[in-house]
C-alpha cells in the first residue's frame, strides 16, 4: 500500500505544478527511493545534477558515501527509505530558498506518514533545521531529539550531509559513527 500511496503523492506534486520554476529548469522530480515500509528514513535538503539526471536522490560521490555508512550498519538502500526536502533540482545546485522548502514540506510530511518511520535521520544542517529548528550541527550531530509531527511524535536524529567527509576527510569517521549510532537507535525502537 505504502509503495501506491508514494506514487499517488508523486503525482500530486506534479497536478499540484509545485515550484513551477524549479520544475521547469530541471529535468524530473526526485520523490525518493527505497523501501516505502522502512524503519529508517533518510532526508537531504534537494537532488544534485546527479539525482536530477537518474531520478533518485544521493546518486553522486555524497550518495556513494552514504552507501558506505549504510554497508557499516549491515544495511543497503533497500532497508531505508531516502528522500529529500525539496523535490526538484535547483539551478546550479543552489541551495532552495526558504519559499521552495515551505512549498514541499507539506508533501514531505504526508511522504513520512505514509512511510512511518521509527527514526528520521537528517542529512545535513539545512535538513536537520527544518525539524529542529534551533539545530546547531557541530553541536547537535548524532543526538536524537523526539518532534511533533502534526498529530504524531518522530525521533529525528541530525547528522552532518555525507558531502562534508568529501571536503573534510577528519569527518569520515564522525558520520560513519554517528550513522552506527543512529541504526542502533532505529533497530532498538522497532
Amino acid at each position: 500500500m505504502s509503495a501506491k500511496d508514494l506514487a499517488q503523492l508523486q503525482s500530486e506534486i506534479i497536478d499540484a505544478a509545485v515550484c513551477p520554476e524549479l520544475a521547469a529548469s530541471a529535468t524530473q522530480l526526485v520523490m525518493g527511493a527505497g523501501n516505502p515500509d522502512a524503519d529508517i528514513v533518510l532526508i537531504g535538503e534537494a537532488p544534485g545534477k546527479k539525482e536530477d539526471e537518474q531520478g533518485k536522490p544521493f546518486v553522486g560521490a555524497s550518495g556513494r558515501f552514504l552507501d558506505e555508512m549504510l554497508a557499516a550498519a549491515g544495511m543497503n538502500r533497500d532497508d531505508v527509505y531516502i528522500t529529500n526536502i525539496v523535490k526538484y533540482r535547483p539551478p546550479n545546485n543552489r541551495d532552495p530558498s526558504r519559499e521552495e522548502k515551505a512549498a514541499f514540506w507539506p508533501y514531505l510530511l504526508r511522504q513520512i506518514e505514509i512511510i512511518n518511520p521509527n527514526v528520521i535521520i537528517t542529512l545535513g544542517r539545512h535538513s536537520g533545521m527544518a525539524f529542529i529548528p534551533d539545530l546547531v550541527i557541530s553541536r547537535d550531530h548524532g543526538q536524537p531529539r523526539t518532534v511533533q509531527l502534526h498529530d504524531r511524535e518522530y525521533l529525528i536524529i541530525p547528522l552532518y550531509h555525507p558531502a562534508a567527509a568529501l571536503y573534510n576527510g577528519g569527518m569520515r569517521q564522525t558520520l560513519i559513527d554517528d550513522f552506527l549510532d543512529a541504526a542502533g537507535i532505529a533497530r532498538s525502537s522497532a
